[in-house]
């Protein structure tokens, strides 16, 4: 390494928080690669407490294809039939996992990224990401996860949103907005029930503002209030649920209505 590398430093880092957790499947066919670039991939390699594991389609069949099923797979048929069909023929997957120590930098993150987009350059056809649950082409991954060159938590979070039963003399449906992603900061995902059209964008730009707050270290009082002119008056914080919630994967906090 020619020198130090940058640190992804979390101004707002708070204890006590959550453990942060990685979990990315490389689909790809990886030849003895060259030694990887510490510089140019913004990497020293396998962050401490994650494993990189590999597995390769003649004897371990079953890894490969359990993430080629359920909803998110038959998504990707549907809407992006060229890159299934790329994950579908590759004879190898890497996989990066592993749970964290919470600390005040977010290095982990930046070794990680690294070392994804180092085999993406050399074999691979696209990254995995089933906490956020997204389908990572190189392209969109080096423009949005890589060439930033600093953590964008928005990009490793994304905001769900789920229509919910008509109430009273509303003729549309209230939202429920949820995030999934923020396990990887160690820090709890976001939901708001019964939101109305007219408070949707208040409602992301409340979530998105949480995100980055999570991502670089704060955290959420229990009970916290809710000031934004653009919501309704009175609405709190109030932390959930656990690790095995499949709705999140994650503890969250509720934002709740008085």
């Amino acid at each position: 390494m020619d020198g130090p590398m940058a640190d992804w430093a979390r101004p707002y880092y708070r204890d006590p928080g959550g453990r942060p957790f990685l979990f990315y499947v490389v689909y790809g066919m990886f030849h003895t690669p060259p030694r990887i670039d510490a510089q140019k991939y913004r990497t020293i390699g396998i962050p401490l407490g994650l494993g990189l594991s590999h597995y390769d389609r003649a004897k371990y069949p079953d890894v490969l294809a359990r993430f080629q099923e359920g909803y998110l797979w038959d998504e990707l048929l549907v809407h992006n039939s060229i890159l299934a069909r790329g994950v579908s023929d590759s004879d190898e997957c890497l996989i990066l996992r592993g749970e964290i120590d919470d600390r005040s930098d977010l290095n982990y993150l930046r070794d990680s990224v690294g070392l994804l987009t180092y085999f993406l350059d050399h074999g691979g056809v696209c990254v995995y990401d089933p906490q956020m649950f997204r389908w990572w082409e190189p392209v969109a991954w080096r423009r949005h996860i890589f060439e930033p060159g600093g953590p964008v938590p928005r990009e490793h979070v994304v905001i769900l949103t789920s229509d919910e039963d008509k109430s009273g003399s509303r003729a549309e449906p209230l939202t429920w907005f949820h995030t999934r992603g923020m396990r990887k900061f160690g820090r709890p995902d976001l939901s708001v029930h019964g939101m109305p059209l007219e408070h949707h964008e208040a409602v992301i730009d409340l979530l998105e503002r949480f995100i980055e707050l999570g991502a670089f270290g704060g955290v959420i009082a229990e009970g916290q209030k809710i000031r934004m002119r653009s919501l309704p008056p009175g609405m709190t914080c109030h932390h959930k649920g656990d690790l095995d919630d499949p709705d999140f994967n994650n503890v969250h906090v509720e934002i709740v209505l008085p």
